[in-house]
């Protein structure tokens, strides 16, 4: 069975969470300005992401915002 991803948004400290699975110790990585990368500390596998300054990246804007990275997603029933 996949894994689930969960969205958190902190609207005082205005930084979005995403959670891969459950929410677990992990170190990060800037692979953007703003934008990280969180890995497992063991596995070194992708368990989620951040993003500072999120309101300044999205509120209110048209344009698109793309970071590098690649996923898979599938449907789970």
């Amino acid at each position: 069975m996949g894994k689930e991803v969960a969205f958190y948004y902190d609207s005082d400290e205005d930084i979005l969470d995403i959670s891969v699975g459950k929410p677990r110790r992990a170190v990060s990585t800037e692979i953007s300005d703003d934008f990280f990368v969180r890995k497992d500390v063991k596995t070194h596998k992708i368990v989620g992401f951040s993003v500072l300054n999120f309101e300044k990246w999205f509120k209110g804007k048209k344009e698109e915002r793309t970071v590098p990275i690649s996923a898979n997603f599938h449907l789970v029933k």
